[in-house]
């Protein structure tokens, strides 16, 4: 499965990216394929052709995924220094202090710099995964020499900073945008066949009460009660329930038809590669915001933030800002400090 995802996430998102010949491209297609059917539902393998109903919405995939990997994402430092000068440094954090104190509390980092085999490196490379927010607001504005109040502003901010999959080049980390792209495409589909098996239970228990419940109203109107109540009203409900179960047999029948065969496997598979561009994708927009997170509009003498934000969009409105960290390790504040600090909030 690693050499899966390796083969298929260099040739769509590594830095030697070159047009595939015929033989190249059948390859990774083949690949891609099997990486699907293994990640979502390794028994589409026994269902007859499942490559050849596959392949079209694979081939869509490619393309759509190597556009996105073609798209440039500059590293950024993150050292306490380049607050000052870098503009995403800036950006991204509330103040200085708070850039070696992400590194410090990154424990999957500090590991990577304690393991023996990464002793003679001096830096590394890893995913930086931030929540970007704006947020309309009435703040004052300085216009020249003129102070204007109660403008409707908009305002950015980062939170929720985590650093992931630290690793020794940049292309490594590069690679892991492209496994986590690859990877939600098959969390979608995996999640619409769960999903699917959910109704069927669901069915299956609904059907289970109504049946019950039809059971309790015609054994109360048949019995002694029902000399009782034996009414028009309880002859409708009766009815009624007979109505609804009849029809949540039929669904059911339908639905589990669908869940239990092969074929419905292909389907979600084909339904979410065929569109990619629905559930993931990397938006790029140009961010020009003051030092203090405000976003500039016409006319603004003071220091500007200038930066191109990347955001992992996941689909159903959900995304996550993201970039490419270089962590020096001589940034990496001694582990006792952080203990320090954390004692004194106790």
């Amino acid at each position: 499965m690693t050499g899966l995802f390796e083969r298929v996430a260099g040739a769509l998102f590594g830095s030697g990216r070159a047009a595939p010949d015929d033989e190249q491209e059948r390859q990774l297609v083949g690949d891609m394929i099997e990486l699907v059917v293994e990640t979502v539902e390794p028994r589409i393998r026994l269902q007859a052709r499942y490559a050849d109903k596959l392949a079209p919405c694979v081939r869509t995939t490619i393309a759509y995924l190597r556009e996105l990997g073609s798209r440039p994402m500059a590293p950024v430092t993150l050292a306490r220094a380049a607050w000052r000068d870098d503009p995403c440094v800036n950006a991204y954090f509330a103040a200085a202090d708070d850039v070696p104190a992400l590194l410090g509390r990154t424990r999957e980092l500090r590991d990577y710099f304690s393991d023996p085999g990464h002793a003679a490196q001096e830096s590394a490379f890893a995913l930086l995964a931030m929540k970007y927010e704006e947020r309309k607001v009435l703040a004052p504005r300085q216009r020249g020499d003129q102070v204007e109040h109660d403008v409707a502003q908009v305002t950015v901010s980062f939170s929720g900073h985590r650093l992931v999959a630290p690793a020794d080049s940049l292309e490594r980390t590069r690679l892991e945008v492209g496994h986590r792209l690859i990877k939600r495409l098959a969390h979608v589909a995996l999640s619409r066949i769960v999903q699917q098996d959910m109704k069927a239970s669901e069915l299956n228990e609904r059907k289970a009460w109504l049946a019950a419940r039809l059971r309790l109203v015609k054994l109360a109107s048949g019995s002694a009660v029902g000399l009782l109540d034996d009414t028009p009203e309880n002859r409708t409900q009766i009815a009624a329930l007979e109505r609804e179960l009849k029809d949540t047999v039929h669904e059911y029948i339908e639905v589990k038809a669908g869940v239990a065969t092969l074929d419905a496997f292909v389907r979600q598979i084909v339904s979410v590669f065929s569109n990619p561009a629905q559930h993931v994708g990397l938006r790029q927009t140009p961010q020009h915001l003051t030092r203090l997170g405000v976003r500039v509009e016409g006319e603004y003498s003071g220091p500007v933030n200038d930066f191109v934000l990347t955001e992992l969009d996941m689909g159903a409105g959900r995304s996550v800002a993201i970039a490419i960290a270089h962590c020096p390790r001589a940034e990496m504040p001694p582990e006792e400090d952080l203990l320090a600090k954390a004692e004194r909030f106790l």
